[in-house]
């Protein structure tokens, strides 16, 4: 007989919002490392974990990623020596489409 464990992960969606001060004059090859910095971090990690993507502002760099928990974001950001603000767990989405899909019926 065999006996088959399966572990099923709950993946929650996170907005990171990263205070740096002039993150707006980083250059390509200072963005590539943060990117890289990361991406090496991920791996690391033993666990699921997806970076979705960033969205770099005048002072802050917003972050979306995947991950099982909030304690998994900071362990990312604390392995990549990445300052970390706030983590918020994201409720809902909506978009353009949101509208239409509520009054279509």
């Amino acid at each position: 007989m065999t006996l088959l464990i399966v572990k099923i992960i709950c993946m929650k969606k996170f907005v990171v919002e990263r205070y740096l001060p002039g993150a707006e004059n980083l250059t390509p090859e200072e963005l590539q490392f943060i990117s890289k910095t990361s991406c090496e971090v991920i791996d690391k990690l033993g666990k699921p974990y997806y970076w979705i993507q960033s969205f770099v502002t005048t002072d802050k760099i917003y972050c979306i990623h995947i991950a099982e928990s909030v304690e998994a974001v900071r362990e990312h950001a604390r392995l990549g020596k990445i300052p970390v603000n706030t983590i918020s767990e994201v409720k809902a989405v909506i978009d353009p489409l949101t509208s239409d899909l509520l009054s279509a019926g």
